[in-house]
């Protein structure tokens, strides 16, 4: 178990030393790319661990993203305050969300949650509740203390700290009971049934921890842009994020975390690279070459 950290740590450990020798574009490339591989790690936790395929995961990016900003307001307030309620936000909906859609299953569970999704899309995108289709302006980002998150190296940190922790959470949950529940849920759920367990209760609980985390991208993805608006709770959000997982090999917590740097990647590589008009095709092509090497992804796990 000892080995199984060792290549964790040691990316760790270079991702927290990069600002030495990294230009403040490629932090922020950093920065972009770590976030993204949070988002995937949430949602790593309900289709790796669990088996269940949301296609609305983006909402919860979305909520912790526009809490954050209307939290700030003016003068930005306290990462202690904003933090926790872009996140308990995004739980709060998850909960509502998952109480309902995992009375479903199969195709039915993934249209379900898409169409939560979607409605808290029209919510931000059709009212005035949020700045509309035009969505809000973060004018002062949070602080703590000595913290700032306005400066860069600070940000940078901040987000990789996220980052390390959240992977830490995921893989010592998939080391946990609760995890090897989750695990047999996945495999065959009647038969954990028949043994006694609460698989609702233990798939909800997924859903909303799922949900948290998402939630946390959100904030700091909100901190990062200095901007929101409801394309992040679209659709095309929640296939992203899917994507991500197929790419680096569902079932695999590794996996989720390189799908989200070969996303960053391509996004961030590709306007130079081929023009903004040629960026799809250049992310589709690198997808298309991965997956038929890779069929499975890159890092899925034997029988998967």
């Amino acid at each position: 178990m000892a080995r199984s950290w060792i290549v964790p740590s040691a990316a760790a450990l270079v991702l927290l030393m990069l600002p030495l020798g990294l230009s403040p574009y490629l932090q922020e490339t950093v920065v972009k790319i770590a976030v993204f591989a949070i988002f995937a790690l949430s949602l790593e936790l309900l289709v790796g661990v669990t088996g269940l395929v949301s296609l609305g995961h983006a909402a919860f990016l979305g909520i912790g993203a526009y809490v954050t900003v209307m939290v700030s307001g003016d003068s930005g307030g306290s990462i202690a305050k904003v933090a926790p309620l872009a996140v308990l936000a995004a739980a709060a909906y998850a909960l509502f969300v998952g109480a309902l859609s995992l009375r479903t299953k199969g195709v039915y569970f993934i249209m379900v949650t898409l169409a939560f999704a979607q409605m808290a899309y029209f919510v931000f995108h059709d009212t005035k509740l949020a700045g509309g289709s035009d969505g809000l302006f973060l004018y002062a980002k949070p602080t703590l203390g000595a913290l700032n998150l306005d400066t860069k190296q600070h940000l940078y940190y901040a987000v990789i700290g996220s980052l390390i922790a959240t992977y830490a959470l995921l893989a010592l949950l998939m080391r946990s009971r609760f995890g090897h529940a989750l695990a047999g849920i996945r495999v065959n759920e009647q038969r954990m049934r028949a043994a006694g367990f609460n698989t609702y209760g233990y798939k909800l609980a997924a859903f909303v921890i799922a949900g948290a985390l998402a939630g946390l991208a959100g904030f700091l993805l909100a901190v990062k842009d200095g901007a929101v608006n409801p394309e992040l709770l679209s659709w095309h959000e929640s296939g992203a994020v899917l994507l991500m997982l197929i790419l680096g090999g569902i079932g695999s917590v590794w996996g989720a975390v390189i799908g989200g740097l070969i996303v960053g990647l391509a996004e961030s590589l590709a306007v130079p690279l081929v023009g903004a008009e040629y960026r799809a095709a250049m992310a589709f092509a690198v997808i298309i070459v991965i997956l038929l090497v890779k069929p499975s992804g890159l890092f899925a796990k034997p029988g998967r």
